[in-house]
């Protein structure tokens, strides 16, 4: 699997999370974000926006709207079934009511060079860094730099979680969850939590200037996630996601630990109930990442 093939996963689960990502995207990061696009030359076609990754297309649901004129998005991802999801779900305005087109590019995606790259505005990505290795991560930051494009990447896994009330299974359940990230994986070893901080480096080594801002998904009772990315069962309060998300966390971390499995069962089960009952309040650590090209002969 190359770097920025990632696993499939299914719609329904990319559907849960969607309305937890758009509570948890970083607004603090649209400001510059706008300023360098509004100063940078656009072609016919106005804004030409790469969404690596893109899954059903969750991150072009929520930033096409957010920004003004023109729009070509051009939607990456190895799974057809998602692209065409993607493209089907993709809004049409722009802010300000300009028009949004989308197309569509299937396969491999990891290895962007800056020709590839040439014309294109925005390369985006949602829950993509921890996915990819520490050479992945530079080839993406060089190939930016040398197109002087920009790049939002969005929602990477920080390594932290908390879980109120606590548990003391918790510490052990994180670290080999975390273990599981940085794993090595066909021969490939995953930044995972490391991410971030190696994609900050990356990018201001090939000339960029980055911000990160936490994007922590905050689910149980008092949190109300976006009323248009709810579904059927999903629960205003994100009680479904984080109930499918403890799966998947518990899940990963025996599968990196296994003599974990006995403990975490009873633990998973315990959790589960009270996340059904409301008395489970869950945030998860992410960072949203912005590097945008100094301005030619300028200062950072």
């Amino acid at each position: 699997m190359n770097g920025t093939d990632r696993p499939r996963y299914a719609p329904e689960w990319l559907a849960l999370r969607e309305g937890a990502d758009a509570a948890a995207r970083a607004p603090e990061l649209l400001g510059p974000l706008r300023q360098h696009l509004e100063n940078a030359e656009r072609g016919a076609a106005g804004l030409v926006v790469r969404d690596l990754g893109c899954g059903t297309g969750s991150m072009g649901r929520w930033l096409a709207p957010r920004l003004n004129g023109p729009q070509h998005w051009i939607l990456h991802d190895h799974d057809p079934e998602l692209l065409e999801l993607a493209a089907a779900q993709m809004p049409r305005t722009a802010a300000d009511g300009s028009p949004v087109t989308v197309t569509t590019e299937p396969g491999d995606i990891a290895h962007l060079t800056a020709e590839r790259l040439a014309g294109t505005s925005l390369v985006t990505a949602s829950a993509l860094l921890d996915l990819l290795t520490r050479d992945e991560l530079d080839a993406l930051a060089a190939a930016c730099a040398g197109a002087r494009c920009p790049a939002l990447l969005a929602l990477s896994v920080m390594g932290r979680v908390d879980l109120t009330p606590a548990d003391p299974l918790d510490c052990a359940i994180t670290d080999a969850f975390n273990a599981h990230q940085r794993r090595v994986d066909d021969g490939r070893r995953l930044l995972g939590p490391d991410a971030v901080a190696a994609a900050s480096v990356a990018f201001a080594h090939h000339g960029l200037t980055v911000r990160a801002q936490p994007s922590q998904w905050q689910l149980g009772p008092g949190s109300r996630l976006p009323a248009a990315s709810a579904q059927p069962g999903a629960g205003s309060d994100g009680s479904a996601l984080a109930a499918e998300w403890l799966r998947g966390w518990v899940g990963a971390a025996c599968e990196q630990q296994p003599d974990l499995a006995p403990r975490a069962d009873t633990y998973l089960q315990s959790r589960l109930a009270a996340c059904e009952a409301g008395e489970l309040r869950v945030v998860v650590h992410h960072s949203d990442v912005l590097a945008v090209p100094r301005p030619a002969g300028g200062t950072p």
